[in-house]
């Protein structure tokens, strides 16, 4: 998918993609560049982090996730991720 930047440097992420990630308006994203690319992601809060019994940081499903994501949708993409 294309997009174009403007003359001051904004670009619009496409609606599919906004949806897809239930991205709002005016929520804050980390920027990063890497080679030739990109990178556009939610900022991770340390207290979306906890750390298991086995000492492996995990999402905590009770905190939800930004986006309005709740815990149901945090446990099934850990789920998900685990397989």
């Amino acid at each position: 998918m294309r997009v174009t930047i403007d003359s001051v440097g904004r670009l619009v992420v496409p609606k599919v993609i906004r949806e897809r990630l239930a991205l709002e308006g005016g929520e804050e994203l980390e920027i990063e560049a890497w080679d030739d690319r990109i990178e556009l992601r939610r900022p991770i809060r340390d207290a979306d982090l906890v750390e298991s019994e086995r000492g492996i940081l995990t999402m905590d499903p009770e905190a939800g996730m930004p986006g309005g994501h709740g815990p149901e949708e945090v446990r099934s993409l850990l789920e998900r991720i685990r397989r």
